[in-house]
């Protein structure tokens, strides 16, 4: 545990859900007798080899149910403990609704699947998610060549990324986001900021945040002290906040900052569930940490290029000390571009594009 994860509190401990397996919330954590909120874990192939799920008890037009939260990516794997799940986790009863925080392919993958597993003739099975968030995906689902590929190669190439192999391999990589989310489900239900879903016995307000995703939305619910953060707020790490090839002028590191100061209105006890790490208190103390992160590492990309014009492949061993493989790579040339971004957008530095027409970014 480092320093900043000491400054936090872990109320489950070093408990987590069994694969296959649901961990009900205790009931000292929430003040009701049952919160009816169940946690699942789920396994990545990636560096951050896991997504922390929900499931939610939920009644819509007199039928007892629940709502997921989240789904994983599309894997066999997956849906093997997903139906491992609904044979032991759920009392016998239909899974209402799949509400999904945000587009990236660990929280919506398997969304289709699991709309599709549990529509019946006499009800369906919606997915609620933001209007943005929802026809992003539709784009990349849809499309092999919807994200990534050709463009991402060619934008991470102008920002300095001009290894020939992993340009290639970039290039390669045009059909990634539909490989794990190969189709989405033909409907939804919007999602907006302000909004209030009644699930259970319980109202959750959803949170709209931007940086991250397009349109990410969170879930609080005042009676039980719960936020389910999804992305924007999580225990160990920073959340990704990077510029991708399809927006090249963001300035998401702004929007991201400004967006978790919304939690800034919740109680400081509030327990946050987050997409990846543990369950943990101290929401306001991590809000600051966050801050103080991106301010330390602003803080060393302005003394990097005050030392020289820099691009942002100059900049990833300013901000990632570890070895990076293609795939951190691709999120950490994001990150790089975000930070700079934030500095130019401040007026801090001037950008301009050299010879070889690669943005180079220099201290005003």
């Amino acid at each position: 545990m480092n320093e900043l994860e000491r400054e936090l509190n872990y109320p489950l401990g070093e408990a987590l859900p069994e694969p296959g397996a649901t961990l009900a919330l205790p009931a000292a954590l929430t003040g009701q007798r049952n919160s009816g909120v169940r946690w699942v874990r789920m396994a990545l192939p990636f560096a951050l080899d896991h997504i922390n799920l929900w499931l939610l008890r939920d009644r819509i037009n007199g039928q007892d149910g629940w709502s997921v939260v989240d789904c994983c990516i599309a894997r066999d794997e997956a849906k093997t403990q997903w139906e491992q799940i609904f044979a032991s986790s759920l009392d016998g009863l239909p899974v209402l609704r799949v509400i999904v925080t945000h587009m990236h392919p660990d929280h919506i993958g398997l969304a289709h699947w699991l709309c599709e597993r549990w529509h019946t003739p006499q009800r369906d099975c919606p997915l609620l998610i933001s209007a943005t968030d929802y026809h992003l995906a539709r784009i990349g689902s849809a499309d092999v060549k919807g994200f990534g590929g050709e463009s991402a190669a060619d934008f991470y190439a102008v920002h300095g990324l001009t290894d020939p192999e992993s340009i290639e391999k970039i290039r390669q990589r045009a059909g990634y986001y539909h490989s794990l989310v190969p189709d989405v489900p033909s409907r939804f239900q919007r999602l907006m900021d302000g909004d209030v879903l009644t699930i259970g016995d319980h109202a959750w307000q959803c949170i709209s945040g931007y940086g991250h995703a397009p349109e990410h939305i969170s879930l609080y619910c005042a009676e039980l002290d719960l936020l389910i953060g999804g992305d924007m707020m999580l225990p160990r790490i920073s959340t990704n906040v990077s510029v991708f090839e399809m927006e090249p002028e963001a300035d998401p590191l702004r929007l991201f900052l400004a967006s978790i100061d919304k939690f800034k209105a919740l109680p400081s006890k509030t327990l946050t569930l987050p997409s990846h790490g543990k369950p943990f208190t101290g929401l306001h103390q991590r809000i600051a940490q966050l801050h103080a992160h991106h301010q330390a590492r602003l803080a060393e990309v302005l003394d990097a290029c005050s030392t020289k014009p820099c691009s942002a492949a100059d900049i990833l061993p300013v901000l990632f000390k570890r070895q990076l493989d293609l795939h951190q790579t691709t999120f950490a040339m994001g990150e790089s571009i975000a930070h700079l971004h934030a500095l130019w957008f401040d007026g801090r530095v001037h950008r301009s594009r050299d010879s070889q027409g690669i943005y180079r970014f220099s201290a005003r």
